[in-house]
């Protein structure tokens, strides 16, 4: 079967969310495997979008208990993903990281990480509610990119149906329906079990319908190598674990 990597240029956007960069693990492996991908210069330009993992559940908490209010637990929120890219920096000096959008998009053959509070902020483009996160936000970072594509890493193997069989591709139509149907679960290739399916924000859905570029779901925890996987061509897809939501007139 044909490979599913289908590149239009030599970049990629990576969020990688709050249980991957949480787990040290999981996030050495996940770094890893995203140098290694630069390094063979199997892509030229990585561009990471830290996920804001507990510190944005933290937020989340507090605006119930204390009434923060949309705005101000919007930008919040958006801030500790700053602050996990700043931790990121710390871990791994090798990797710059960049605040500026014209510098981000003007920059060439590197893997470094966005912050993107000061941009967000400037364009306040997003709703201000806890429905957008920071899947959603590294969706829309890669359309005004330009980009053909976005990568989830997350902590799970993909969607899986009531069944256990590994969704590879679904619309967003077909997501919402099967998950208002209770048809939908993750999976997580640690525990081998399956869970209520929680993988992505539902402002997501939206962006994908509007902007038509596709959402890939990859582990990236320490027992897989799924992002290198994707990305061999020599590897056919139907060997490959991941899960593509397009958007909902996509068959």
């Amino acid at each position: 079967m044909k490979s599913e990597v289908i590149m239009k240029s030599n970049q990629a956007l990576f969020k990688i969310g709050g249980k991957i960069i949480e787990n040290s693990k999981n996030f050495e492996s996940t770094i890893s495997q995203l140098t290694q991908l630069h390094k063979k210069e199997i892509l030229q330009k990585i561009i990471i979008i830290p996920g804001g993992g507990s510190y944005a559940n933290f937020i989340r908490l507090l605006e119930t208990e204390i009434k923060l209010g949309d705005d101000l637990a919007h930008w919040m929120a958006i801030y500790s993903m700053n602050y996990n890219g700043i931790e990121m920096k710390r871990k791994h000096p090798e990797l710059d990281f960049i605040e500026d959008f014209k510098e981000l998009q003007e920059a060439k053959k590197k893997i470094c990480i966005f912050l993107p509070y000061t941009y967000l902020h400037e364009i306040d483009e997003l709703p201000h509610r806890w429905d957008v996160t920071s899947d959603s936000i590294a969706h829309h970072i890669a359309y005004k990119l330009q980009l053909n594509q976005c990568f989830l890493i997350k902590d799970v193997e993909g969607l899986f149906s009531i069944d256990n069989e590994l969704i590879k591709k679904i619309t967003t139509l077909q997501y919402c329906e099967l998950k208002k149907n209770k048809q939908l679960t993750e999976f997580s290739g640690d525990t081998n079990s399956l869970k209520k399916s929680r993988p992505i924000d539902s402002y997501l859905l939206t962006l994908i319908d509007g902007n038509g570029i596709p959402c890939y779901l990859l582990n990236g925890s320490s027992n897989h190598q799924r992002i290198i996987e994707f990305f061999n061509p020599k590897i056919p897809d139907d060997k490959k674990t991941y899960t593509k939501i397009v958007k909902r007139n996509n068959s």
